[in-house]
Order: structure tokens, then sequence, then C-alpha cells
């Protein structure tokens, strides 16, 4: 059962990933009738909601919900307690607190552009967010928390961005119109004209040019003067030996 309810929110979660942009690290308000039933089952907030949604979690609420549960007296002391942990974020009755039911409503507005997951048991805030698409649902039930099923509103908001994007036939038969009427498109009996044939491009001149023959390698100047040396050298031995007079012996 465990496994199974855990494929519904993964699936869940990629329907609201792929067509209302959700990302990680996921916002989540919570009001103090979600605190309370955690409170009753033992359900520990920070650590069983991000390993349900497989994702780091933002938790958060509103000045309006903890001023509702310091109204409710002893009774929600736990709740208040738990509620005082998450985030506060600011809402546009930080002067008048209003009933927590319409602060979370008007923190989703009309489309939910800040894409909050909203946990809360009261009835009267989930009639309201199925009116508005794009928001997802937290609940306990039977000592679990449980990510609702898409509204109606939000399939329908998808199926109609779905339609909005492709284009019908009539339409495509007032385009085609359009444009024969302004001469963009051919006509059947037209041809295409022929295909030009690109020039072939000039021989690089570079690479046209002889390779030139390889020279008789001239010797280096110290070569030839070390031989010089040497012919000179022997030379004077010579002359030397023939100037010699020759001793002979009597």
């Amino acid at each position: 059962m465990k496994i199974k309810r855990q494929k519904q929110a993964k699936k869940t979660i990629s329907f609201y990933k792929f067509n209302f942009s959700f990302r990680e690290p996921f916002q989540i308000l919570i009001d103090g009738t979600f605190c309370q039933a955690a409170l009753k089952n033992k359900i520990q907030i920070k650590e069983q909601m991000p390993k349900y949604l497989m994702g780091e979690v933002q938790l958060c609420t509103t000045n309006c919900a903890l001023k509702e549960l310091e109204t409710l007296g002893k009774e929600l002391y736990g709740a208040k307690i738990i509620l005082q942990r998450f985030q506060v974020r600011r809402c546009p009755h930080f002067k008048s607190p209003v009933p927590a039911s319409e602060c979370l409503l008007s923190m989703l507005e009309e489309t939910n552009p800040h894409h909050y997951f909203v946990a809360t048991q009261d009835h009267t805030v989930t009639a309201g967010l199925k009116k508005i698409p794009g928001v997802p649902l937290l609940y306990i039930i039977l000592n679990t928390i449980v990510l609702d099923k898409p509204c109606k509103t939000s399939l329908d908001h998808v199926q109609a961005v779905q339609l909005g994007e492709l284009v019908s036939p009539a339409q495509q038969q007032s385009i085609r119109s359009l444009k024969e009427e302004q001469g963009i498109a051919q006509k059947d009996g037209e041809r295409r004209g022929k295909k030009r044939k690109r020039k072939q491009s000039n021989p690089n001149p570079l690479s046209c040019l002889k390779k030139k023959k390889k020279g008789v390698p001239t010797p280096s100047l110290k070569k030839t003067e070390q031989g010089q040396k040497r012919k000179r050298s022997r030379h004077k031995k010579q002359k030397d030996d023939m100037s010699a007079p020759v001793v002979t012996n009597t």
C-alpha cells in the first residue's frame, strides 16, 4: 500500500512539474488544522514530508494562522508550538489578521504564482483550492500524509493550454488562403527553378608552384678552414724535410 501511494504521489508531482513549473525546494503552506492532525497521529512533519514528496521542502505558514491558534486557547497549544517552527510568509493582513482559511486562499491569488503546496484539514480551504488551477493539496488520513490528485480545474486548464498550442485544420486552411492572396504560396502548376551549380573555385596558386630542387649542400666554413690548415701544415713538413742536411756516419 505504501509503494502504491508513493507511485501515485510521484505521478502527481510530475504533473505539476511539467504543466505548472513546480521546482524544488517545494514550498508548503501549512495551517493549524494540519499540525493538530499531525500531533494527534504522531507524524513528524519535517522528517516525513521530504520523504513523501521525494525532494527538498520549505515548510511555511502565515501570521494569520498563528494568530488564529493563539485565540483558540490551550487545546491547540501543541499545534501552535509546531507551527511556530516553520517560516512565516508575509501576508497582506499583517495589521488586521483574518481567519487562516481566508489568508491561505489570498496567498494563492488566482493562479498560484509562487507554486505553493497547501497542507490543511479545513474543508473550506479545500473547497476554495479546487477553484484555483495548479494548487497541490496535502492532508492526513489514516496516520499518513496524502497528496491529492489534480482537481478538475487544473485538468481543464492544462487541456485548454494544450488545445491553444495546436492549430486546427480550419485555421490551417485560412492561413493557406491568406498566403495565396499575398502571393507567398506557390501554385500547383508552378515549377521551381533549376538549382544553380556552384562554380568550381580556382586551385590555390601556392599548391601549383613546383617544388624547388634541392641543391648540392655547400660545405660549412669551419670545415673548409680546417682542411686548408691541414694542407698548409703538410706542405711545411715536406719543406722542412727537404731543407734539413743529411748526416752520414764515417
